[in-house]
């Protein structure tokens, strides 16, 4: 075999991972569910073995849920705050998985405590990274009002992430909802202005907007199947892509 024959290049040299805190209630649909923590922190491992650097965003809606609070009569601010609040419960415990697979782990924290997290510092991110660590940001932005799509989004364009992985229940961004309309379709490439202008339910607008003016790319993808992160850093044609050229 030739010299550097077989070695596998990976399409992205830094990655932020975008997961809502759904994600980790698995199908009990609220709390935190051990064995998706067990097995996200092992594809999370996987990538990182390929000399990926991975950050991750969570969310909170496992645990509350800010604008569902508002809507039931709480001042948004103070709701926004607590779902903050709820996104640090559940970087620790993804934090707790990851450190138990093998990864050395930090969690900066938007909103500061430093008994349980780092405080957020661009720079300091940016070096954990680069030493191989795994690096959960949480408290979303640290401001009331921004979704932790909107800090997923921001975090990735500070940090120079080479694309933000959003991880979702489907295979990627469809015309409607998959799971109430049998004739949406899958949409494997589409732009930032696509995404706008349809009203796709990929990031929200602020989210979408901060991607498109750093033309960073989107990647959408099902989370519940096993190897789909590995897949898509080695560029295979996994979920759906927002990118400027569609």
């Amino acid at each position: 075999m030739a010299a550097g024959a077989g070695v596998v290049r990976p399409a992205y040299r830094r990655i932020v991972l975008k997961l809502s805190g759904e994600a980790l209630a698995g199908s009990q649909g609220y709390g935190i569910d051990p064995q998706v923590l067990e097995r996200i922190a092992i594809e999370v491992r996987d990538v990182t073995t390929l000399g990926v650097q991975v950050a991750i965003v969570i969310g909170g809606g496992n645990i509350f849920r800010g604008i569902a609070a508002s809507a039931g009569g709480m001042e948004r601010a103070t709701a926004d705050y607590m779902g903050m609040l709820a996104t640090v419960i559940n970087a620790l415990a993804l934090q707790d998985a990851v450190e138990k697979a093998g990864l050395q782990t930090r969690v900066l924290s938007a909103i500061e405590m430093r008994a349980v997290a780092e405080p957020y510092i661009r720079r300091r991110a940016i070096r954990h990274l680069e030493k191989g660590r795994v690096v959960i940001f949480a408290a979303g932005t640290g401001n009331p009002f921004f979704t932790t799509d909107t800090a997923g989004a921001l975090r990735a364009v500070e940090i120079g992430a080479d694309a933000i992985m959003k991880a979702t229940r489907v295979d990627g961004v469809y015309s409607a909802d998959p799971e109430r309309d049998a004739h949406a379709q899958r949409l494997a490439r589409l732009t930032y202005i696509d995404v706008l202008n349809r009203g796709l339910q990929v990031m929200d607008s602020a989210a979408i907007s901060l991607c498109m003016d750093n033309k960073l790319p989107i990647i959408v993808f099902d989370l519940t199947r096993s190897g789909n992160i590995k897949r898509i850093v080695l560029g295979e044609p996994v979920g759906s892509i927002v990118s400027s050229g569609g």
